[in-house]
């Protein structure tokens, strides 16, 4: 076990070190103000404090950890052993940073509370992001932080016998539109005809007829393929569907429709399903509400996990409803454009909400890639590449991948083409040393 000296123990303090020492690199911690105890103490032990004690393994800590609210942080992003770090801590501390503390600014998702600018629909971007600003997005700095963290351990303590983790992947099923053609019901059929025509897009209304009539497969509809590949490797896919009222943004099938909800029990019975909640649902309790109480009764279980339409965030208030509904489980922390990690790391955590200064039960699951970002490159092969970029960086971390891919990325459309290649890549990634 590892004991913590510091001058005062704050929630904040305890929800990074059993993020970093416990979830990440294994190791159990527990916190002393008193140094009688730690100079007893036998085992791996750190003062993190403004200065130290004596000539103990000594981390000078930022006053973030100690602080309440928010404040107006002057950050510095310096280079630092091939990654990047801030918040330098001076020449007596066993690391140059305190990754503590910057640790716990990533996770929490301290800017995000602070001024920013949101996209068309009211979401944080990327580039407002300290980590594409100084490009370190692509990073898993917080998972590198904890093994620089462990390196400096292992050398004041080489007797501790250290537990290892392994790379993992969760792939999930993004299913904002089940079905391209089919179940649409009469009007919007109609409306979809009408548009075709008006439109000049003769071909997608022959393809239309053919879909309907039965002589065609809908171009959305792949789920017998997806339950194939969850069939022949050990990880569950999380399929999320959208179930809610049709709108401007969420154009799905209604569960009124028995072909609809028997297509989610039938996922169900091989890959794990969990609710994407509409675009109005972010907004609105009561909708999100009834929007899990209709996909528990058709999946006849607890709901788990979520994640929001259009990967729309809005904190806390997004996260405290999943809170108040008892949902276990958030993927929606990410960047739909950009590959990479928007709060710094790999590894799950629970959501701590700054404004009450507590430490929730909501796992937060952070993911790195949407199918999306990868078609900012031409190619297969650059495709191919930038992918295997990012699982190489994970995998150095013995971190879980993340990637989010939709049920009409495995349709024959030209956009897609080779997606199918690309989801197989991921899989097979587990099976490589």
């Amino acid at each position: 076990m590892l004991l913590v000296y510091t001058h005062k123990i704050t929630p904040r303090l305890k929800y990074t070190f059993k993020q970093i020492c416990t979830r990440i690199l294994r190791i159990p911690v527990s916190f002393t103000t008193t140094i009688e105890e730690f100079i007893a103490h036998d085992s791996l032990k750190i003062s993190y404090t403004r200065q130290p004690l004596s000539n103990e393994l000594f981390i000078r800590s930022h006053e973030l950890l100690f602080e309440q609210g928010l404040s107006d942080i002057e950050i510095h992003v310096q280079d630092w052993n091939n990654t990047k770090c801030f918040f330098n801590t001076g020449e007596k501390s066993a690391i140059p940073f305190d990754i503590f503390a910057a640790s716990f600014y990533l996770l929490s998702r301290y800017e995000e509370y602070l001024p920013h600018v949101k996209d068309e629909y009211g979401r944080f971007t990327a580039k407002d992001s300290l980590a594409f600003k100084n490009e370190f997005l692509k990073q898993p700095v917080v998972d590198i932080w904890a093994y620089k963290f462990k390196a400096v351990l292992q050398q004041r303590f080489p007797n501790y016998n250290f537990i290892s983790r392994s790379y993992s992947i969760c792939p999930i099923i993004d299913v904002p539109m089940a079905y391209y053609f089919k179940h649409k019901g009469l009007m919007r059929t109609i409306g979809g005809n009408f548009a075709d025509f008006l439109k000049f897009k003769f071909k997608h209304l022959y393809q239309r007829y053919l879909v309907i009539f039965g002589f065609k497969k809908d171009p959305y509809n792949t789920f017998k393929w997806i339950i194939n590949k969850q069939k022949q490797i050990k990880n569950k896919f999380l399929v999320f569907f959208l179930i809610g009222d049709y709108s401007t943004y969420d154009k799905n099938v209604s569960i009124n429709k028995r072909e609809f909800v028997s297509l989610i029990k039938s996922v169900s019975d091989y890959c794990s399903v969990g609710l994407k909640a509409s675009y109005f649902a972010l907004e609105n309790f009561n909708t999100l509400k009834l929007e899990k109480a209709n996909m528990e009764s058709i999946i006849n279980t607890t709901l788990v996990a979520s994640r929001n339409s259009f990967s729309k965030l809005n904190l806390p208030a997004s996260y405290r409803n999943l809170i108040d509904l008892e949902i276990k489980e958030d993927y929606t922390m990410g960047y739909v454009n950009e590959i990479g990690f928007r709060a710094g790391t790999c590894t799950s955590f629970l959501f701590y909400d700054i404004d009450y200064e507590i430490q929730t039960p909501l796992m937060v699951n952070s993911y790195h890639l949407m199918d999306y970002a990868l078609l900012k490159n031409t190619s297969l092969l650059d495709k191919k590449e930038t992918l295997k970029k990012i699982i190489n960086e994970i995998k150095r971390v013995k971190g879980t991948f993340t990637p989010v891919f939709h049920n009409y990325t495995f349709s024959n459309e030209k956009r897609w083409q080779g997606f199918k290649e690309l989801f197989t890549l991921i899989l097979e990634s587990t099976n490589e040393d």
